[in-house]
């Protein structure tokens, strides 16, 4: 492995954890999509800040940049707070009509210089090593480590100094606002830090990329975790491990870094998305296959106490009076007979005393209005679930 190939990894890296910081916070606001608009809305910061230095290199790009990134989410909250329509179609207004400015000032006065559409839009990571910072005639590296490195930087602290606040305004703006903080000003703190971040990426990986790494590491980490701390653990490690993989999957197939590493980010969220033990999809269809089970159990144990007649307790009575199919009788009757609820003699059902405490617990509750303790209640009762 060459030095261009350890740089591009850390790079990508560096890029990755600079993205999933914000990007953790945007997600848990719902607010994932404003990163899409940011990463294109900004394009007429650069170009102006471009006219106004003629230097590609110029940290006033990088301010024009967050300028304009802060400008679209204001733009899109105020047309959003009209009434007149919802955030989505703010934000699809907002940074079409901004990123349209960006790319006409291009065609029409930067035409001989390497600020491109397809550069802005793609980003090639594989040059990034060949942009090199000097000093003095000292080779300091890639000119692009050190931007996103010391934009990183930037964000851990700040990270580090308002994390309660971030954390109470991004889960009760109401207390934030009743401890005394100010959850306009964290909000646009956020904003301007994700901008800051959108761009300084910018020339290395391009929008497609940013995109990816801001929202799809802190969407995986979410369906694994609650907790913010290990939520903002989780989606640096998935964002870091993803533009790892990612490289040397184009490296093996020759193909571009940015689509690869973006294709990395994609099959994770969807195995996450599959598999993950609570909120993954085969574990939702799980347990409401089990909760339809046990309900369907509850109903059957409620009709047994109800009945004493013994043709309203036969198995048959299952298939049909209660017109349950077959497959899901034997389900509820093995379930029943598994936590010990209730008893069979020639085909008659009888409930045991575990049987009768258990539906009395469920006719108070339910009385009561408590339904939500069934939950409780049955896992007191319940040595195996349906």
């Amino acid at each position: 492995m060459n030095s261009a190939q350890i740089e591009i990894q850390l790079i990508a890296s560096l890029v990755a954890i600079a993205c999933a910081i914000p990007g953790t916070f945007l997600v848990l606001r719902k607010m994932a999509l404003i990163t899409d608009a940011i990463s294109h809305s900004i394009l007429p910061g650069i170009v102006i800040g471009f006219f106004i230095t003629h230097d590609l290199s110029s940290p006033l790009l990088i301010v024009m940049a967050a300028a304009s990134g802060v400008l679209t989410v204001v733009l899109v909250e105020f047309i959003q707070k009209t009434g007149l329509v919802k955030e989505d179609t703010a934000i699809g207004l907002v940074f079409p009509a901004l990123f349209s400015i960006g790319i006409i000032l291009i065609a029409k006065n930067a035409n001989d210089v390497h600020l491109d559409v397809d550069a802005v839009l793609l980003g090639e990571l594989a040059f990034a090593p060949f942009d090199r910072l000097a000093l003095d005639g000292i080779d300091l590296g890639p000119k692009s480590l050190w931007i996103i490195g010391t934009i990183l930087l930037i964000t851990l602290g700040l990270l580090f100094a308002f994390f309660k606040e971030l954390k109470v305004s991004t889960f009760d703006a109401g207390l934030a606002s009743a401890l005394g903080l100010s959850p306009v000003v964290i909000h646009y703190g956020l904003m301007t830090v994700s901008s800051i971040t959108t761009v300084g990426a910018f020339d290395a990986v391009g929008a497609i990329l940013v995109i990816a790494l801001m929202i799809a590491p802190a969407a995986t980490a979410y369906l694994l975790t609650n907790d913010l701390k290990k939520l903002l653990v989780l989606a640096v490690l998935f964002g870091v491990g993803s533009a790892i993989a990612g490289y040397w999957v184009a490296y093996a197939l020759d193909a571009s870094i940015s689509g690869s590493m973006t294709t990395v980010l994609g099959v994770l969220f969807l195995m996450v998305y599959l598999f993950a033990p609570a909120k993954g999809l085969f574990s939702v269809l799980y347990r409401q296959k089990q909760q339809r089970i046990e309900v369907s159990l509850l109903t059957f144990l409620l009709h047994l106490r109800n009945h004493k007649e013994e043709e309203e307790r036969h198995v048959k009575h299952l298939n049909e009076h209660i017109n349950w199919q077959k497959v899901r009788s034997k389900s509820v009757l093995d379930l029943a007979l598994k936590n010990n609820m209730i008893t069979i003699h020639k085909d008659v059902v009888s409930l045991t005393p575990k049987g009768k405490k258990f539906t009395t617990e469920a006719i108070d509750y339910i009385v009561t209005n408590k339904n939500s303790e069934i939950e409780n209640m049955k896992d007191r009762f319940f040595l195996f679930r349906g």
